[in-house]
């Protein structure tokens, strides 16, 4: 047994620290929201923190899964932050989406006082994380992601080391740039074979079996087709992913015009109150597309 911390309990760092406590890791949780960690405890085994510090005192790894580069910094630093609980030779495991900067600035706070740093950014969404079977991409040493790695492993069913601190952060970005353009694709197809007059759902049933499947496909026609959107990866969160990648972009060069174009169609299901829906929504945005002209 490892004594371990998690801080963060949203819809996706819940059940993955519900993993290592049931892979029989002796858990301490942290969430800004107490009443959401109190109900953690009601699931599984571990006890809850009053703060990040407290949570991260005599942990090994300190893992956590948290909004963005604000909210990071907030649970990392400060006198109730992790780092203030953390021993040196402890390990922390950011799996937050957030810029690749931030992971520089705290893994460079982290080395100061002797702790490892890995950035660790996920993919496969609330599902994912429910399942078991998160995509994982780490940035760091080699050493301390084997150290990590087992850990990980409980809640994702793949994960890989890209490069040093920043370039998991790097590899979700471009994760986010083509789910983007494959949603955006996708919705437009199904608004085509509707104006066309052709039955939506056998053709995706008939184009899925070629070269223009896709995860999305498989997985959200359905409720794109039917206009159900209160599930999955919310726009609002897409949007923050979206502008960390268009940042990023504008410092090494890189030429994005169809993420910039579907960020601003996400703007615009946020004008249509739809902030909280899955990103498949754009599909939504076709639908009602005259209120745009």
């Amino acid at each position: 047994m490892t004594t371990v911390a998690f801080l963060g309990l949203g819809v996706m760092g819940y059940p993955m620290a519900g993993f290592l406590a049931r892979a029989g890791h002796s858990v301490r949780v942290y969430n800004r929201t107490a009443s959401r960690a109190e109900q953690w405890v009601g699931d599984y085994p571990g006890t809850v923190c009053a703060t990040p510090a407290e949570a991260a005192r005599g942990a090994e790894l300190v893992f956590a899964c948290v909004g963005n580069d604000h909210d990071l910094r907030e649970v990392v630093t400060g006198d109730s932050g992790a780092f203030a609980g953390m021993s040196p030779g402890s390990l922390f495991v950011d799996h937050t989406t957030a810029s690749a900067d931030v992971a520089r600035e705290l893994a460079e706070k982290a080395r100061e006082q002797g702790t490892g740093f890995l950035d660790a950014p996920v993919s496969g969404g609330q599902a994912g994380a429910e399942n078991g079977v998160l995509t994982v991409m780490v940035g760091g040493e080699k050493g301390d992601y084997e150290r990590a790695r087992p850990f990980i492993e409980c809640y994702a069913r793949a994960v890989s080391l890209l490069g040093p601190v920043g370039s998991g952060q790097l590899c979700k970005m471009v994760n986010q740039v083509c789910i983007a353009g494959v949603v955006q694709g996708l919705a437009e197809g199904l608004h085509f074979a509707r104006a066309a007059g052709l039955d939506a759902e056998q053709v995706v049933e008939v184009i899925s079996k070629g070269a223009a499947q896709s995860w999305q496909m498989e997985n959200r026609y359905k409720t794109m087709l039917a206009g159900e959107y209160e599930h999955g990866f919310a726009v609002d969160w897409m949007r923050k992913d979206l502008a960390i990648v268009l940042d990023e972009a504008q410092r090494n060069g890189a030429l994005l015009p169809v993420t910039a174009l579907v960020d601003q169609f996400y703007s615009e299901v946020q004008a249509l109150g739809g902030g909280r829906w899955d990103t498949s929504s754009l599909f939504a945005r076709l639908m009602n597309v005259r209120s745009f002209d």
